[in-house]
């Protein structure tokens, strides 16, 4: 038995949304601000019995919520308010379980009807007003002695507006009293696919238990470290990842010999009796002095008890002092050991450590493992078992993220009972926005949050949640296993930025990020991620590119090519028939070829738009016309390269002999030789194309004989990158709203 799927309808950002669960692990990935964190806590609240708050109801619903309360106002009790209304207003989330045959019996209080046979069962979780017609009665009430109250000041304009103006204000104060979760049975012969709004409620089919997920789901949560952790400071508190504390109630629950003693708890048991004895007739020994004194003032009299000194030896109270958990340390002298307390290892491994602990925990509290088995044997084992972990990065150093995603599931299954036992499940949902997590799962189970850009129908910033299983789940696919690789080889990070830039080679990489500090302040503040791809190789990303919907710059080279045979390379010019051989200029952006077609094309014909998983573009740059002064006459540079369309950009520069050696010197001599700008294009063109040129070198000759700030941005390249910046101004008045 496993989770299938589940849909959120009107909690915070997921206005409407649906999230296929893989059957081990699942991660929640995407932009910062994408609803990552709304999905958690919507699992959390819905089925780990947390409060919810007013702020809960997607933003645009509120205004649905103020006119219900304008309604009530000007008809009064003659308002007949029907329960529907709130279920296109409150959170829900609709949960879809798979039972296999022999799993049956677990579902039994949740199945549809008599006919059904086994498959899905699904669950609609839903808030809504406790009554009805208590709350409007209520509200109307407050509303209009507020009002009353408001007309008897004499302030005249300057009158203090009273609680409460709006239905908003008195559900943002009441909501705890006011509503609650209701539970529903769902139909799976009505199961909505991702473009299709989930089914309507059947109110008649409401479950007889308010949780009925309660027995089949157990959920544990180990959220976003959200404040600052002071090691000092945690000993003293309750703060779960320290870990003498978890320690602690690990032994209180499963180890504690008091507890239900069993024959393996008599030897521990009389030791601690023994050591009980001793520890009171020492003391005994130590006061009695002192008592005696007492004694002789009169104290305690005649009749009152005599003073005894009794101790409690109990051994949770041993991991009560900050020294209860230490490491040992590593030194030469193998006679001595060194030991420190918890808090002065370092915080990664702490953390680490601790975290693990926890899941352990969490395994074994829901196995009823040791003696919390016999607190909990009239409880039935949930054969679900749910651990949502917020951005294990907040707790864990970069060099342990990988450690820790790697052995997470191996913790949460391993146990005997589990191993036996196919029908009861763990699954693992993790959020997170580290690159190095998400390099250790398949890609198949990631879920990527999407923005969806604010538009008259998205007024304000909501999100969409991608399955990215059909773009990484055929690893026959040879598309796909090059998606996985290359990401795998590079690094991760498209699945958190606001765009992509994709580059053709390591100078353009090495380059890009000082233009864009320098000279583009809007996309500086941007998470860009910028991938060196060859441009034979661009377009393999775009089944990725097109699924996640990412704003995308292509940063590539013309290409240019004869016409005739195998398409030798050949000096760009004009008029001589040159066409491109680049697959993303000729087959997926633009589908042009000719050379001087793509010369003359305007800036706003190299962009190509998506309208699903909603607008999105992608725009290709390339190498344009450079206007260059060569003594004292404009001629018309054509580049095919970033390389030379660089060198061109900043003519004068390279015109001058100022350097002594390396590539930059090189380029330099081969201009001051030449006696005419023909020569010059032609000599530039057959270097830059020798095998020996060295690209990576030529940028660094750059970086290092010129300040980044003072290199002129190649044209094609700045043409894009203003397109870029235009559209990420979109993603800042999103941001605002968030």
């Amino acid at each position: 038995m496993k989770i299938s799927f589940i849909e959120i309808q009107n909690f915070r950002k997921l206005k409407q949304c649906r999230i296929d669960f893989g059957k081990n692990n699942t991660l929640f990935v995407g932009p910062n601000n994408s609803g990552k964190t709304s999905a958690m806590e919507a699992l959390g609240k819905f089925l780990g019995k947390r409060n919810f708050n007013f702020n809960d109801i997607t933003l645009s619903n509120h205004i649905l919520i103020n006119k219900i309360g304008e309604e009530w106002i000007n008809q009064g009790e003659e308002f007949k308010e029907t329960i529907e209304i709130w279920e296109k207003i409150l959170p829900i989330l609709d949960v879809w379980i798979d039972v296999e045959d022999n799993e049956i019996q677990y579902v039994t209080h949740v199945i549809p009807n008599l006919d059904w046979k086994g498959g899905k069962v699904g669950v609609r979780l839903m808030l809504q007003p406790s009554d009805i017609s208590t709350m409007i009665a209520e509200y109307v009430d407050l509303y209009n002695k507020s009002r009353e109250v408001e007309e008897k000041d004499e302030n005249g304009k300057d009158r203090i507006k009273l609680w409460p103006k709006t239905l908003c204000e008195y559900i943002e104060k009441r909501m705890p009293s006011i509503f609650t979760i209701r539970a529903y049975i769902l139909d799976p012969e009505k199961i909505s696919t991702l473009e299709e709004v989930p089914q309507t409620t059947d109110y008649e089919m409401e479950c007889s238990e308010q949780r009925p997920l309660e027995r089949i789901i157990c959920v544990d949560m180990i959220e976003a470290q959200r404040g600052f952790y002071d090691p000092e400071t945690a000993i003293t508190g309750s703060d779960n990842r320290n870990l003498s504390n978890q320690l602690r109630n690990y032994y209180d629950k499963h180890l504690d010999p008091e507890k239900s003693p069993t024959v393996e708890d008599l030897n521990i048991l009389k030791a601690m009796e023994e050591a009980k004895r001793a520890f009171n007739d020492n003391l005994e020994e130590k006061f009695r002095t002192s008592i005696n004194e007492l004694e002789n003032l009169g104290y305690p009299g005649i009749n009152n008890p005599s003073i005894k000194i009794e101790t409690k030896v109990n051994a949770t109270d041993a991991l009560k002092h900050e020294s209860a958990v230490q490491y040992e340390i590593a030194h030469s002298n193998s006679e001595e050991i060194y030991c420190l307390p918890e808090q002065y290892n370092g915080l990664g491994y702490q953390n680490l450590i601790s975290m693990v602990f926890r899941l352990i925990s969490f395994r074994d509290d829901w196995m009823r493992v040791g003696k919390f088995k016999k607190n909990t044997e009239k409880q039935a084992i949930e054969p679900i078992h749910l651990v949502l972990i917020e951005e294990p990065e907040a707790h864990l150093h970069m060099q342990v993220q990988q450690v820790f995603i790697k052995h997470a599931y191996k913790v949460l299954t391993d146990n005997e009972f589990l191993k036996k036992n196919s029908n009861f499940c763990t699954q693992l949902i993790i959020s997170t926005h580290s690159s190095h997590i998400v390099k250790e799962v398949e890609f198949s189970d990631l879920r990527y949050f999407k923005r969806l850009e604010l538009s008259e129908e998205y007024t304000i910033p909501t999100t969409t949640i991608i399955n990215l299983s059909d773009v990484f789940g055929n690893k026959e696919n040879e598309t796909n296993k090059f998606i996985t690789r290359y990401l795998k080889t590079t690094h991760c990070d498209i699945f958190f930025a606001d765009a992509l830039i994709l580059v053709e080679g390591t100078a353009e990489n090495m380059l890009l990020p000082h233009f864009i500090h320098n000279k583009y302040p809007i996309l500086n503040q941007m998470y860009i991620s910028i991938l060196e791809i060859n441009g034979r190789h661009s377009h393999r990303l775009r089944p990725l590119i097109e699924k996640i919907g990412l704003t995308t710059l292509i940063i590539t080279d013309i290409d240019s090519v004869s016409p005739e045979g195998h398409h030798s390379h050949k000096e760009p010019k004009r008029e001589e028939g040159i066409i491109t051989t680049n697959y993303a200029i000729t087959n997926w952006i633009l589908e042009l070829k000719s050379l001087d077609d793509l010369l003359d094309l305007e800036s706003d014909r190299k962009v190509k738009k998506y309208n699903k998983p909603s607008d999105f573009f992608i725009r290709i740059a390339y190498q344009i016309p450079i206007d260059i002064q060569y003594k004292n006459e404009k001629i018309e540079a054509i580049a095919s390269t970033f390389e030379d369309s660089l060198i061109y950009n900043n003519f004068e520069f390279f015109s001058n002999e100022t350097e002594k050696d390396g590539v930059i010197f090189k380029i330099q001599s081969t201009i001051a030789k030449c006696n005419n700008f023909q020569e010059i294009h032609k000599n530039i063109y057959e270097e830059i194309r020798e095998k020996n040129f060295q690209k990576a070198e030529f940028a660094l000759d750059l970086i290092f004989s010129k300040d980044p700030n003072e290199i002129q941005v190649p044209n094609y390249i700045e043409e894009g990158l203003e397109w870029l910046e235009e559209q990420l101004k979109k993603h800042g008045k999103l941001l605002e709203g968030e």
